[in-house]
C-alpha cells in the first residue's frame, strides 16, 4: 500500500497533525522522496530488532501480541498458523497484514543508490569538461584573468 493511508490515518489521529510535516515524514520515511539521503530509510522490522530485542515495547502497546514469541514479535505474519493461533492472533483480524513489503522497498533503495550514483559521475564528468573548455579559450592553453580596477594606494 501507499505511505499515503499511513499519512491520511496520522492526520485523522494526531491531536497536533501538521499537513506538510506530516507528509513529508512519511515520503522520508517510506524513502518515496526524492532527496540525496535516501538512504535513511528505516526499517520498523530491523530497527526494533537491534534495539528493543525483547520487544518488550510492542507488548506494551500491542497487548493483542504479549503472548507471541520474541522470533515473530516484530513479524507476525511470518508466524507459523499454529503459533499465532496459541498466541490468540487471527492476521487480518486482531493484527493487520503487512501494508509494505520490506524487500521491494530495500529493491527501490537499490536503484535510488545506482541512479545516485550515476547522476554523481555525469556531474563530475560535466564538471571535468567545463574546466577544460574554459582553459582552452584562449591561445596558449589558459585563459587570463581580467586585472579589474587597480586600486589607489592610501
Amino acid at each position: 500500500q501507499s505511505w499515503e493511508k499511513g499519512q491520511l490515518h496520522f492526520e485523522e489521529e494526531l491531536l497536533d497533525a501538521d499537513y506538510a510535516l506530516n507528509g513529508f515524514n512519511w515520503l522520508w520515511l517510506s524513502c518515496s522522496g526524492f532527496f540525496y539521503q535516501y538512504f535513511r530509510c528505516y526499517s520498523p522490522v530491523a530497527f526494533q530488532k537491534k534495539n528493543d530485542k525483547n520487544g518488550e515495547y510492542i507488548r506494551k502497546w500491542l497487548p493483542q501480541l504479549k503472548k507471541l514469541p520474541g522470533k515473530y514479535i516484530y513479524e507476525p505474519w511470518k508466524a507459523p498458523a499454529g503459533v499465532l493461533k496459541d498466541a490468540g492472533i487471527a492476521l487480518g483480524k486482531d493484527y493487520p497484514e503487512p501494508i509494505v513489503d520490506h524487500q521491494v522497498s530495500k529493491q527501490n533503495m537499490e536503484k535510488m543508490s545506482f541512479a545516485y550514483d550515476l547522476h554523481k559521475e555525469k556531474q563530475a564528468e560535466l564538471a571535468t569538461a567545463a574546466k577544460k573548455s574554459s582553459g582552452t579559450k584562449r591561445k596558449g592553453g589558459t585563459q587570463k584573468k581580467s586585472p579589474g580596477k587597480k586600486k589607489k594606494a592610501t
